[in-house]
């Protein structure tokens, strides 16, 4: 195979430069918008699964460089190890998006007799 061009490089700088400006979108958003941004974020082929594609891709990456010794080893290790925690936090989200679609969904045409938001406590629930 030979060596991608150069132009992959500002290729990634710009999806990273619109990561951001969707990050700034998303925290501007209004509660239905932003449940419309996570759930595309989160849905099967969203930017999640895509970019835990990238680093399963990217492991496999160097574990060849490293088999070949131009990567230490440590690199191909820490890149899996990394690809492994992503897919278990998209595992994670998974039974969240259909919450978040429901809410996506619901926000379009909200009725003026619409009950006000209530805060809730928040619970933090781990399971692993």
């Amino acid at each position: 195979m030979t060596d991608p061009p150069l132009s992959l490089v500002p290729h990634a700088r710009a999806i990273a430069e619109q990561l951001g400006q969707l990050a700034e979108h998303l925290s501007l958003a209004r509660p239905h918008e932003a449940a419309r941004i996570l759930a595309t974020v989160l849905s099967e082929d969203g930017i999640l699964d895509r970019f835990t594609g990238l680093l399963i891709t990217g492991s496999q990456s160097a574990r060849h460089h490293s088999e070949q010794g131009v990567f230490p080893p440590e690199v191909w290790l820490a890149m899996g190890r990394a690809a492994n925690e992503l897919h278990d936090i998209h595992l994670d989200l998974d039974e969240h998006t259909e919450v978040l679609d429901a809410l996506a969904g619901t926000g379009t045409s909200t009725p003026t007799t619409a009950p006000n938001p209530v805060p809730t406590a928040m619970v933090v629930r781990r399971r692993r």
